[in-house]
């Protein structure tokens, strides 16, 4: 029997109700109005608007070149087409790292110009200041610790963090500390499946995961991956639910066919 609970508008307060009954949490990215309308009507618990609109939107190589106006605007166009998920936007690289008296700005103008429920920040002790600041604000905060993509050039690689016993170690306190300054969620990418277990039993707020097994309390993935609309990516912990890349191909290809033989439009299709 499903343990799902029907909610008419997911909150911090619910997601934490979730963890509470083991029902795992469902979480996805989204970065336009169309997109996250779809989404949020399939019963979708969470819509994180990622940096990650820096690769699969805007085609860099890294999440670091995409600004605070435009994460902005991408988080309005989610906000306007949901009605029940929980919109989660990402604080991009330069507008918190500084101090937190910028982290505090950027944090207001996030929430008061998109509408969104809550921000999430990469980092654990090094950003403490700045995440007190915010949450004192009254701005609820997503942590996220493992492999951070705005550190990647300090990581030089994409690998699996925290296989190391003394960067586990930093892990768990940091989890912790989120869970104490009053973070009410965190997620964990791409990390040992124990270490991530490890956490989320010691940790009372939900812990979301991306590759880092199935032991942690919901799931994200990039939409456009999940979905196979970005076919160059194939992680070792992604699945695909659907080939829409391909069908898109062939689509766009008949209607290019279509278009250079006449056949579209026919006579019913015209005035």
């Amino acid at each position: 029997m499903s343990q799902h609970k029907e909610i008419k508008r997911v909150t911090t307060h619910q997601l934490l109700a979730m963890k509470q009954r083991g029902e795992k949490i469902s979480m996805l990215t989204a970065y336009d109005y169309s997109m996250a309308k779809i989404l949020d009507g399939a019963g979708i618990d969470v819509l994180l608007v990622g940096d990650s609109a820096s690769n699969v939107m805007a085609g860099h190589e890294t999440t670091l070149p995409i600004t605070l106006d435009q994460m902005i605007y991408h988080a309005a166009s989610v906000v306007r087409a949901v009605g029940r998920a929980f919109v989660v936007v990402d604080m991009p690289f330069g507008s918190y790292q500084g101090n937190s008296s910028e982290a505090l700005r950027s944090a207001i103008r996030i929430m008061k110009e998109s509408g969104a429920h809550g921000v999430k920040l990469e980092g654990g002790a090094e950003i403490k200041e700045g995440i007190t600041r915010i949450l004192a604000a009254g701005i609820p905060i997503m942590g996220h610790l493992g492999l951070t993509p705005q550190s990647i050039y300090k990581f030089g690689t994409y690998t699996v963090r925290a296989k190391e016993e003394a960067e586990a170690q930093k892990l768990i306190e940091d989890a912790k500390l989120l869970e104490e300054l009053g973070c009410f969620a965190l997620v964990l990418e791409k990390i040992p499946s124990a270490l991530a277990k490890q956490v989320a039993e010691q940790l009372t707020i939900p812990v979301i995961g991306i590759g880092a097994g199935p032991e942690v309390d919901g799931q994200v993935l990039v939409v456009h991956d999940m979905l196979g609309i970005t076919q160059e990516f194939k992680p070792r912990f992604l699945r695909r639910y659907a080939e829409l890349g391909d069908i898109m191909h062939q689509a766009v290809t008949q209607y290019v066919d279509d278009v250079k033989s006449r056949s579209f439009p026919n006579e019913k299709e015209a005035y």
